[in-house]
């Protein structure tokens, strides 16, 4: 039994990998894990130059706000945009602006005269171009891929995008090392041509319409985000990830803060803890490959966002440094089985007419709840002190896992049981 077992997990993993050999879809996890690196490489570099420069926690706080809270007020367009929309277009576009954002940090460096309000405002343009081309983005794997493939073509998009997470921060130590901050920006904004690129060519000019192009009506725009929030199965899945994203998400914003000011470690030792963020995650992912897709993915999902959430008392506690990067492994570990589990039960169990829109409330969910944990846990911090507001961060999540999780898989238990005459 056990041998049968195991060589259904090979073969469950052999099926998967084998997507990479797909020409749409090997070529653009390539061209994203390029552009997810260049992404990383900025991620470490932006909040140390925002340090260097004197910005306090509530400033590093703003700046992940910044980058994430435009997604409450225009992911929801963004799904609509996709649903309805030219996918291709809406790509180029969008991406083509953010590609000017590092291009302008370079330009603010040369010149001497880069202020924390500049970079926060270019966080701001990212941030809206990132909640209204993400849809479109992430609408973008389950139409290149059959239905019965998407949890499998997920869980290896989750596989490069942690992979890019060791890759990108590993290269921003060395290049932060040898030519400063500067150097990861202009990374960043060179990873942006392949990619933009690629979706030029596996999109077509015309996407398939699942809705009519009617006259668009401003009704449409919450309607399908209704629909998706009374099926307590998918309301479960985006509970579980806004929980994570807003009391653990901040592990890794105040990551900086925690290595620089309260361990007195320099730029190289916070490379090195996102890295093992990043090796967790691509752990994470590694192990889902192997999981048949059929199977229910609620139970794991739960279990992985309560883990997450002890692994940030821990950190709350942990006084050494070299505690730090392995609690981030089990961190990254944890935050990539539990969101791509939801994001596998959303996609694969929501109407294709509304899959832009689900996709977008799965996006508000994620950075949304990213952006309002950044900015409570950085006014926290000013009161209670760093560790003492990733503690009660970490506790509140806790409990409120627990609670939706246990919900969330009676869901999944009612459906499964019987009825009796």
């Amino acid at each position: 039994m056990a041998d049968n077992t195991a060589a259904a997990r090979h073969s469950t993993f052999s099926e998967s990998v084998g997507l990479l050999a797909t020409r749409r879809f090997g070529t653009f996890v390539i061209a994203s894990l390029l552009s997810n690196m260049g992404t990383w490489a900025q991620q470490v570099a932006e909040p140390w130059l925002l340090l260097s420069i004197g910005a306090s926690s509530f400033l590093l706080g703003l700046d992940s706000f910044a980058s994430n809270a435009p997604v409450f007020l225009l992911t929801l367009l963004g799904g609509v945009m996709a649903d309805r929309g030219d996918r291709r277009r809406i790509i180029t576009l969008f991406q083509s602006i953010q590609m000017l954002c590092p291009v302008a940090l370079v330009v603010l460096l040369i010149s001497g005269g880069v202020l924390p309000w500049m970079i926060i405002a270019l966080s701001l343009v990212v941030g809206v171009t990132d909640a209204l081309s993400m849809p479109s983005f992430q609408s973008i794997v389950p139409s290149i891929v059959l239905r019965e493939q998407i949890p499998a073509a997920l869980a290896l998009s989750s596989t490069q995008f942690n992979l890019s997470r060791i890759l990108g921060p590993a290269l921003a130590g060395v290049v932060m090392a040898s030519v400063g901050a500067i150097g990861c920006f202009v990374l960043n904004a060179a990873s942006f041509i392949p990619f933009i690129g690629v979706a030029i060519w596996i999109l077509p000019r015309r996407g398939k319409r699942v809705v009519a192009r009617d006259r668009f009506d401003r009704h449409h725009l919450f309607a399908g985000a209704r629909a998706i929030a009374r099926d307590a199965s998918l309301r479960g899945a985006l509970l579980t990830v806004l929980i994570t994203s807003i009391f653990c998400g901040p592990l890794i914003t105040f990551a900086p803060i925690l290595v620089k000011h309260a361990m007195h470690r320099d730029v190289a030792d916070f490379s090195l803890a996102v890295t093992a963020f990043g090796l967790g995650g691509l752990v994470g992912a590694m192990v889902l490959l192997g999981i048949d897709p059929r199977r229910d993915r609620r139970l794991l999902g739960s279990v992985a966002a309560l883990g997450y959430a002890a692994v940030m008392v821990l950190t709350a506690l942990n006084p050494w440094f070299w505690g730090l990067p392995v609690l981030l492994v089990f961190a990254g570990l944890a935050m990539t089985i539990s969101n791509t589990s939801a994001n596998t039960h959303i996609q694969s169990t929501s109407p294709v007419a509304l899959r832009g829109q689900t996709v977008s409330l799965y996006m508000l969910a994620m950075r949304g709840g990213i952006a309002l944990g950044s900015l409570l846990t950085g006014s926290a911090i000013s009161v209670l002190g760093l560790r003492h507001a990733l503690f009660v961060d970490g506790t509140l999540a806790l409990f409120l896992q627990f609670v939706v999780g246990w919900r969330w898989v009676r869901v999944r238990l009612a459906v499964a049981k019987p009825s009796v005459n």
